[in-house]
C-alpha cells in the first residue's frame, strides 16, 4: 500500500515536524481508522498535540503526520494543511466549529426526485460547498420515481445556477454513465445529502459492489434512517476515493463569507449597482436589487434565503468570537493560578 495512491503530495510535508504521513479514512468516538505505508489500521490522538498545543483536531480525508506503533493504536502527532474542507456549527452547542470532511475535489450535492427534494436544501449545501474551495454537483436521484423531471431541473437551475446537473438512478441505472468523468484515480468525491437520499445507493453503483449498507425509507414521508453512521471514506477499485457521511437534514453554517457570494451569485451581482454601499434591498432609493425582484429578473425568494443565511452566518461568527475570548479569558487565569503557585502565594 501506497500513501501516493491516496492523494498525499510531498508539498504537505512541514519542515518543523516528523513522523509518518497518513489519510484519516475513518472517525469513531475517540479513535480514528488510517491508511499509511503500513496498510489500514487505528489511531488515536497525541494528547499533548492536540489539548495542549492547540494541533487542529483531524478529520475524515485529512492527511496526518503518526507515530507508528505495530501492535496497537498508533499516537496522530500533527494536522497537515487542508487543501479544502467542509464544515458547519458543531450540533453540540458551545463546541463552534465541526469539521466534517477535508481534502476532496468534488462534492455531490443529492437530492431525489420525491419528498426529500427541498431547494432551500439546496442552497444550504452549495454556500458550504462554495466556501470549501471544491467543485460542486447536483446529482438528482431516484430517477425511476418518476417520469416527470421538468419541475425539479427548472428549479435546481434557478438555485444552482451553472452548477452541473445529472439525473440518475442507482436502481435502474439511468444516467449513471454521465458520472464517469468524475471517477479518477487519486481524486476524492464526497457525497452530501439528508438521509434516505440514497448516497450509499450511489457508492455501491459507483464502485460495481456492495460495499456500504442500504436502508430504504419511509413511504409516508419519504425519508429514511441514517444507513452510514459515522464518516468514512472509501477506496474504490479504480482508484477514485470516496467520502460518505452520516445524512444532515440541518446543516448549520460557519464561515460561509466566499461561499456566500458565489452560491447567490444572481444577488451579489444586482447589489454592486444599488446606489448605496450598505443598501439593505428593502426601501433604499436607488436599490438596483428592489428593481431586479420587481421586473421579474430576480425571485424574491433568492433574497430572502441570502438574508436568512448571512444572518446566520453571522451569527456563527459572533459565537465564535465569544467563545474565543472566554478560552483566552480560561487561559490567563490558568496562567496567572500557576505563576502565584510558583510564587507561593497560592497553596498547591
Amino acid at each position: 500500500m501506497n500513501i501516493f495512491e491516496y492523494g498525499f503530495t510531498n508539498d504537505l510535508l512541514p519542515e518543523d515536524k516528523i513522523g509518518i504521513p497518513a489519510r484519516i479514512i475513518s472517525v469513531h468516538k475517540g479513535r480514528f481508522g488510517i491508511v499509511s505505508d503500513y496498510g489500514e489500521g487505528f489511531a488515536q490522538l497525541k494528547s499533548k498535540e492536540y489539548y495542549f498545543k492547540g494541533e487542529a483536531f483531524p478529520t475524515v480525508g485529512d492527511f496526518v503526520l503518526i507515530d507508528y506503533i505495530e501492535n496497537g493504536d498508533s499516537r496522530i502527532t500533527a494536522t497537515l494543511p487542508r487543501r479544502t474542507f467542509f464544515s458547519r456549527s458543531d450540533p453540540d452547542i458551545g463546541r463552534g466549529e465541526q469539521v466534517v470532511a477535508a481534502n476532496f475535489d468534488t462534492v455531490f450535492i443529492m437530492q431525489s426526485l420525491n419528498d426529500n427534494f427541498n431547494s432551500k436544501r439546496m442552497e444550504r449545501y452549495l454556500t458550504a460547498v462554495r466556501q470549501s474551495g471544491a467543485e460542486p454537483v447536483v446529482i438528482l436521484t431516484k430517477a425511476d420515481l418518476t417520469d416527470d423531471y421538468l419541475p425539479y431541473i427548472l428549479e435546481t437551475s434557478r438555485v444552482a445556477e451553472g452548477v452541473e446537473t445529472h439525473i440518475v438512478s442507482s436502481r435502474t441505472g439511468y444516467g449513471m454513465e454521465y458520472l464517469g468523468k468524475y471517477l479518477q484515480k487519486g481524486r476524492t468525491l464526497v457525497f452530501l445529502g439528508s438521509s434516505g437520499v440514497g448516497k450509499s445507493s450511489l457508492v455501491n453503483a459507483l464502485a460495481g459492489e456492495e460495499i456500504m449498507g442500504v436502508s430504504g425509507i419511509r413511504e409516508s414521508d419519504s425519508r429514511g434512517r441514517h444507513t452510514t453512521t459515522h464518516r468514512e471514506l472509501v477506496m474504490l477499485k479504480n482508484g477514485t476515493m470516496v467520502i460518505d457521511t452520516p445524512g444532515m437534514r440541518e446543516l448549520g453554517m460557519w464561515d460561509i463569507s466566499e461561499g456566500l457570494g458565489q452560491a447567490f451569485s444572481d444577488i451579489e451581482k444586482y447589489a454592486q449597482m444599488c446606489r448605496f454601499r450598505d443598501c439593505r434591498h428593502e426601501h433604499e432609493p436607488g436599490c438596483a436589487v428592489r428593481a431586479a425582484i420587481e421586473s421579474g429578473e430576480l425571485d424574491e425568494s433568492r433574497l430572502e434565503s441570502y438574508r436568512k443565511l448571512k444572518t446566520e452566518a453571522k451569527y456563527s461568527d459572533d459565537k465564535a468570537s465569544y467563545r474565543r475570548q472566554k478560552e483566552q479569558w480560561a487561559k490567563s487565569i490558568s496562567v496567572y493560578s500557576r505563576k502565584m503557585k510558583k510564587e507561593g502565594k497560592i497553596k498547591k
